[in-house]
């Protein structure tokens, strides 16, 4: 049945090739649990609501990209769209909690009418292919360095920002050691080779003492304020200017975050006929996430591992799915895995991503220099959305510059509008 669902043969995959690719995606994005919770918990959600909405989004999400649209990209709240609902919508905009859950709600069903209608189309025929292969490129890169933070291959530094770690320090030293041996492991196209390699991180992790034992032997949760954030949204704010700016700037985060990030990752599959399943089935979970109480979900970035592992169809995210439900009672267990063993997974899938560069015509400037600085300054913001928008501002004003009008077309023109506009929102916000 597995084969006839997911079209096993048709993709020459096998259950076995999908179900270990949705491991090891569970593996490198399963710290969003916890991660998420504690962002949601400076909102004011509590922080075992926060687990349970996450953990339950992303067993919805997947499960509907995996089935609708048989794609292997998984679902979970996204990092930076949950900084947005917590500190800008919350803290910034003075949106209590259950308002700022109704807004995710409200984004959610316009996220639906874009990419149900034509519009979804017209936005993606909008794109220039040179900004898409950026996005990917930049994601890459933003991918790797979280990899490298996570290991302590770079630090933070008050002279430059930014600065290589110590290599007398034993994580660091544990990173590269796993790295090695993932890369080889992967250049050799070992079967199972990410996974294995997170498995002799986390092993060796252990064997050096530098393992936190102590969270597994951390107390369950309770499960009767688990499910506090469940329905618990609120319109109370609908009439607001607030709370529709906060719409605004989810729907805006949401629409080109995700047409970014699915392009992306389908583009590694060469399987482009998915993006508008894909698109409506990412679209469609932003809502089970506003009723769940958790921000918005969205495309993980860590889809490139599973991916990167062998998944070609929706079973490995289905299976992703799965594990996050069952996260639930396993989370102590799940909390101590290192950094060590998931970084250099990370940093891989961002070796991967950057080839995207080769396609990017750096000769014409006017598609070279909006790419480029899409490329960078998505690392450098830590945030997709505003990568995206340096790019997308650009290129029409480059286009226009040059005279080349024909290439800029009025809904691209809309787009850098709105991008602008969202700028301003957040500035006299």
């Amino acid at each position: 049945m597995k084969h006839r669902i997911f079209g096993l043969k048709d993709h020459h995959t096998s259950v076995k090739t999908e179900v270990l690719a949705g491991c090891v995606a569970f593996i490198t994005v399963v710290y969003i649990v916890i991660v998420n919770a504690s962002i949601l918990q400076d909102a004011g959600i509590p922080f075992e609501a926060g687990i349970v909405a996450t953990a339950l989004t992303a067993f919805a999400g997947s499960l509907i990209m995996g089935l609708w649209a048989n794609s292997p990209i998984l679902i979970a709240p996204g990092m930076g769209v949950n900084a947005l609902f917590s500190y800008t919508i919350v803290h910034g905009m003075g949106l209590s909690w259950q308002e700022a859950l109704g807004a995710v709600f409200i984004s959610g069903i316009l996220f639906m009418i874009i990419a149900f209608t034509p519009l979804s189309s017209l936005i993606q025929q909008a794109i220039p292919a040179s900004l898409k292969e950026a996005i990917t490129a930049g994601i890459g890169l933003f991918i790797a360095f979280i990899g490298m933070q996570k290991g302590g291959l770079i630090i933070a530094s008050e002279k430059t920002l930014v600065a290589i770690g110590h290599f007398g320090d034993l994580q660091v030293l544990l990173t590269v050691i796993s790295l090695i041996v993932t890369l080889v492991l992967f250049v050799r196209k070992v079967p199972g080779n990410l996974l294995i390699g997170i498995a002799f991180g986390t092993l060796l992790s252990w064997l050096t003492g530098q393992m936190d034992q102590g969270s597994a032997q951390a107390s369950s949760l309770s499960w009767s304020e688990a499910v506090g954030a469940i329905g618990a949204m609120s319109f109370q704010g609908i009439t607001s200017i607030t709370f529709w700016v906060a719409t605004f700037s989810i729907v805006l985060v949401l629409v080109f975050e995700s047409i970014g990030l699915i392009h992306g990752q389908l583009n590694m599959l060469s399987q482009p006929e998915k993006f508008n399943r894909s698109l409506k089935a990412s679209s469609v979970s932003v809502i089970v996430a506003g009723f769940a109480g958790s921000s918005p979900a969205i495309p993980a970035v860590e889809t490139t591992a599973g991916i990167s592992a062998g998944g070609r169809t929706g079973l490995t995210s289905v299976t992703t799915g799965v594990l996050f439900l069952l996260s639930l009672f396993f989370i102590p267990v799940i909390k101590m895995i290192p950094d060590t063993a998931i970084a250099p997974v990370l940093i891989l899938v961002g070796g991967l991503m950057i080839q995207s560069v080769a396609k990017i015509p750096f000769e014409d400037l006017t598609e070279g220099i909006p790419a480029f600085l899409v490329i960078a300054a998505i690392p450098l913001t830590s945030s997709i959305v505003d990568g995206i928008a340096f790019g997308f501002i650009l290129y029409p004003i480059l286009k226009a510059a040059t005279g080349k009008w024909k290439q800029i077309g009025l809904p691209l023109i809309i787009i850098a509008a709105l991008f602008l506009l969202n700028f301003v929102l957040h500035a006299v916000g």
